[in-house]
């Protein structure tokens, strides 16, 4: 036998030791992960936990603000919000068949589904209710609104069959002048997928409503308000124990517009049983009076959403009723421009106030048999620019126009804002289109020809210009070179009644002229609504001075044969436009109006609607419906008093040059 120890005490020491530190690393790295994960719990995210743990027992119910109303410059009611009853749904409190208050995804598909056998839904507001209670799960959804008394009292009825659901008392909007300055004032619609993509989520949770057009969608930030919320004690099933707070909601801003309701309603009548718009400035400080675009539409139809019925009559409308002209229209300014380029020639110095060209009734350019006729095939004889713009000699400017060429023409117009947007605070504006070499080149893949610049001379060709634009470009004329941004908002009232004033608009560069260039072009203008001048009958009577251009607009080239408004198509038929100020030597309003395929031309079918126009802006002749402010009107900061110091609709084909 062996003498060797069967138990080894040393060596099994040494393992006992080893274990024993292993054990206490061991331990001691788990005590350090307890004690980390309890800082982290107690400590770093207590804030996180202590509001999971809250939300068992407490829920935030947000409070959707009451909408701004609007008004125009006299305190006349333009849109207003009136109770309406609305069914809400909080997800959580759904439950399902079994009611132990516990929903899935699945479960809010079931309550739709019964719930739909029990009141007309709507497909829209079923997808958007359910987007919303994927992300909101304690929260009130609206799911229909505007519930008639008859819905209210089954709702009732069936209460215990549907927990989670809620008739709750909401404002809802409405425009009591229906169809009037609806382009302006435009709607709001049920809120959509894409509209929360763009708003804050919770501020708008519970808001059924956003501005979908006009000054709703374009001051939308100021009319919503901020919501607030109730803070509330809930038991196990969801159901409300008792208060333990809340934040009151702030109402949105009460707009007051530019606008003169009561003018834009002659405006619109002007244009009644016609296509067309008409826009009216105060050119001292850019607020748009009217912005008329007719035919109208009543945006009522679209406040809970539109029927397809009603929709397919609008969109199915010749007269393109949703269609905003006096934006969105895109015209051959036609002989409107000519004081413009007159004043653009007199800058560039190809032409002096003196300068003379004769008139035989056509234009040539050199070394070609092309004429390019004036609208007086005898001519007019030796003319200068004031006589030019009186009696509208298109030979004159075909002349002025060849001589500028095309870079500087359009650089000379686009100081009076054609060519690009004016940036007045309404969405869809369109920018129209002011031609140069490059421009064709990249949209025709030809080369710009001289006859091309012959006819932007007169305002056809290319050349096209939104009805806005050409009341921007005259309110230029009538402040001689001071550009304002034009503009509809004019002050605000928070819901606290205090007056806030507003932003001055940005400054624009101011053109910069001798100031016998404007007299002597404003001269013409005015000479225009005198004996011997295109606009003569409407001047005929006026007891204040006014300046203005008529302008004949075709829409389709003649080829050399007669034009005879009585023997083609109305839509065939020439547009007729106007632009001018008054009083001219104090101006306080400007006008541009354009008649779509008028019987006549803008001496006879647009000027006198703006003669008409201006008596009643500057005469306050608007007979005895005159609307009325409903209550004491607040004072409204002006966006501006004083001007500063500095201050694509598919391209037709090129037309034929015409005249008045």
């Amino acid at each position: 036998m062996s003498d060797r120890p069967i138990k080894l005490e040393r060596d099994e020491q040494h393992m006992f030791n080893v274990r024993a530190v292993v054990a206490g690393v061991f331990i001691l790295f788990a005590l350090l992960g307890i004690l980390g994960r309890v800082y982290q719990l107690q400590v770093s995210d207590y804030a996180k936990y202590s509001d999971l743990s809250r939300q068992h027992y407490q829920k935030r119910i947000p409070i959707p603000p009451n909408r701004g109303q609007i008004y125009d410059r006299n305190g006349v009611l333009l849109a207003d919000s009136h109770t309406q009853y609305v069914l809400e749904v909080v997800r959580d409190n759904i439950g399902d068949e079994n009611g132990d208050g516990k929903s899935t995804l699945a479960d809010v598909d079931l309550f739709v589904e019964r719930l739909g056998g029990l009141i007309p839904l709507v497909e829209k507001d079923v997808r958007l209710f359910k987007t919303q209670a994927r992300r909101f799960k304690y929260q009130p959804i609206p799911i229909r609104g505007n519930l008639t008394e008859e819905e209210q009292a089954v709702l009732a009825v069936n209460a215990p069959r549907f927990r989670g659901a809620k008739v709750v008392k909401r404002m809802e909007r409405y425009y009591p002048l229906v169809e009037t300055a609806s382009h302006v004032i435009g709607y709001v619609g049920r809120i959509d997928a894409r509209d929360l993509e763009r708003v804050d989520k919770i501020e708008y949770t519970g808001t059924t409503h956003i501005g979908k057009s006009g000054v709703e969608a374009s001051h939308e930030d100021r009319l919503h308000g901020k919501a607030g919320f109730e803070l509330i004690e809930v038991d196990a099933h969801g159901k409300k124990q008792k208060e333990l707070g809340k934040q009151e909601p702030v109402g949105g801003q009460e707009l007051f517009l530019g606008l003169d309701i009561n003018l834009q309603i002659v405006a619109e009548n002007l244009l009644k049983n016609e296509r067309g718009a008409i826009v009216a400035m105060d050119p001292s400080n850019g607020e748009v009076l009217a912005l008329a675009s007719v035919p109208t539409f009543d945006p009522n139809l679209f406040i809970n959403g539109i029927s397809q019925k009603d929709y397919s009559a609008l969109r199915e409308d010749p007269g393109r009723p949703l269609f905003n002209r006096a934006l969105q229209g895109a015209y051959p300014p036609g002989s409107t421009i000519k004081p413009m380029v007159g004043v653009a020639g007199l800058i560039e110095g190809v032409i002096t106030p003196g300068s003379r060209v004769y008139d035989p009734g056509f234009f040539r350019l050199q070394g070609q048999k092309h004429a390019f006729r004036c609208w007086n095939k005898k001519g007019h004889g030796s003319v200068d620019l004031k006589y030019s713009i009186q009696q509208s000699c298109d030979t004159y400017f075909y002349d002025l126009a060849y001589r500028m060429g095309i870079d500087r023409f359009s650089a000379g117009m686009r100081q009076f804002g054609f060519g690009e947007k004016t940036g007045i605070d309404l969405p869809a504006e369109a920018s129209g289109l002011m031609p140069s070499k490059e421009w064709k080149e990249k949209r025709h893949k030809r080369s710009w020809f001289p006859g091309d610049t012959v006819n932007i001379g007169i305002g056809q060709g290319y050349w096209l210009a939104t009805p806005l634009q050409l009341a921007h470009a005259t309110t230029i004329m009538a402040n001689r070179g001071v550009r304002l941004k034009p503009h509809v908002l004019r002050g605000v009232r928070t819901a606290r009644n205090q007056d806030e004033s507003i932003l001055k608009p940005e400054p624009f560069p101011s053109i910069e002229a001798k100031d016998n260039y404007w007299t002597l072009t404003i001269q013409g203008m005015e000479n225009v609504m005198r004996p011997g001048g295109t606009a003569r009958s409407s001047g005929d009577g006026a007891s204040y001075r006014i300046a203005g251009k008529t302008g004949t607009a075709q829409v389709f080239g003649l080829a050399g044969g007669k034009y005879n408004a009585k023997r083609i198509a109305k839509r065939l038929r020439d547009h007729a436009l106007f632009v001018g100020f008054a009083p001219a030597d104090n101006p306080k309003i400007a006008v541009a109006v354009i008649v779509e395929n008028a019987m006549g031309g803008g001496g006879t079918a647009a000027a006198p609607l703006a003669r008409k126009l201006m008596d009643a802006y500057l005469l306050q002749q608007y007979g005895e419906n005159m609307l009325k402010p409903a209550g004491e009107v607040v004072h409204q900061e002006p966006v501006s008093e004083t001007p500063p110091a500095d201050a694509e609709k598919k391209t037709p084909k090129k037309k034929k040059q015409g005249g008045e």
